[in-house]
């Protein structure tokens, strides 16, 4: 069985993968608002391909990171793991979550570049609104609870399909069109295109976000109920040291 892959090799995927979802996310918004004024065929476009994108991005580097690209999951798995033995340590956490953050705020700037906008342009979007931040709190909920739910029913491969889905489903039935991830939210405050958000809306998204992972967790509990802890039912090695990245890949995955 191999070894995971070193942690700074990890990070690093992280970084890049979320870079390449932030420009995905915020070039098909610049795409949509040139090629269209209606603003539900740009809601459509952009949607469309954040899924493809997405989908793509979790198959395709989950193996080699579990394809986070968000802290909130990083942070959930993490907590979960403190039971279970088989999630991050803090010391990943604290390579992921610079590195998500770092990741985010390059695709925007990419993406703006690729448009021959300027590279750095704040967001001139306010989302600032009660129900936008309970939508907030709502998607983050619906996609935690669907990444640890789909690892406790054991379809944890169906990840890249469903969690993609999933993001693109929340598109829509969500006020704030489903950020669901604080990394994803920084860099999108760096771009005053179609996805962006201004820079003073986005501390309540973030602690809207962080609330809606804690009630994520909650509905895996009450629907799988609590994982057993290690050590319990003879399971005495942490999975976290026997089990390889590339295994545990799709079980901590997640976006957008």
């Amino acid at each position: 069985m191999s070894a995971p892959a070193p942690l700074m090799r990890r990070a690093a995927v992280e970084g890049l993968g979320t870079a390449a979802l932030v420009a995905v996310v915020v070039g098909s918004g610049i795409q949509a608002t040139e090629l269209t004024h209606d603003v539900g065929t740009q809601l459509l476009a952009n949607s469309l391909a954040t899924v493809f994108g997405l989908g793509v991005l979790i198959a395709f580097l989950g193996p080699a990171s579990g394809a986070h690209f968000n802290p909130a999951v990083t942070l959930a798995a993490w907590f979960t793991g403190r039971r279970t033995g088989d999630g991050p340590s803090l010391r990943d956490v604290a390579a992921y979550v610079p590195a998500q953050v770092a990741g985010a705020i390059t695709g925007a700037v990419l993406a703006d570049a690729m448009f021959g906008r300027p590279l750095v342009a704040f967001s001139t979007h306010e989302r600032w609104a009660g129900h936008l931040w309970l939508a907030e709190v709502v998607a983050t909920a619906g996609l935690v609870w669907l990444v640890f739910g789909l690892a406790r029913a054991g379809r944890a491969h169906l990840a890249p399909l469903l969690v993609a889905a999933y993001i693109g489903s929340a598109y829509w039935f969500t006020s704030s069109t489903s950020f669901a991830n604080p990394a994803v939210t920084i860099g999108r405050a760096f771009t005053d295109t179609f996805a962006g958000i201004a820079p003073t809306s986005v501390l309540p998204f973030l602690a809207a976000q962080l609330l809606g992972a804690a009630a994520g967790l909650c509905l895996v509990v009450v629907c799988f109920g609590r994982p057993a802890a290690a050590g319990e039912g003879g399971a005495t090695v942490s999975r976290d040291r026997q089990q390889p990245a590339a295994d545990r890949s799709t079980e901590e995955s997640a976006l957008a």
